[in-house]
């Protein structure tokens, strides 16, 4: 496991993909160490920004397994209360 976490590279604007139509596309690159991760999002500067944070932040908390998780324990499924 890579020992260190996401981080944003950088968020620039861009033309939109060949794949794609319409205005006001950046391209965004996410790292962590040798890796990276690039992709498109379409909206301001601002909103792009923030979605790519929430992304990373989403990244590194599958690192860690799932955070916020309920545990259910399902050992008494089935069985009767205990009578007193």
């Amino acid at each position: 496991m890579a020992e260190q976490d996401y981080e944003i590279v950088s968020v620039a604007p861009t033309e939109a993909p060949d794949y794609l139509e319409g205005t006001g596309w950046h391209c965004y690159v996410i790292g962590q160490g040798t890796n990276t991760i690039c992709g498109y999002r379409q909206g301001n500067l601002t909103s792009v920004t923030r979605a790519v944070k929430e992304i990373v932040l989403r990244l590194n908390e599958r690192r860690f397994g799932n955070r916020g998780r309920v545990h259910l324990d399902m050992s008494t499924r089935g069985k009767p209360a205990k009578k007193k």
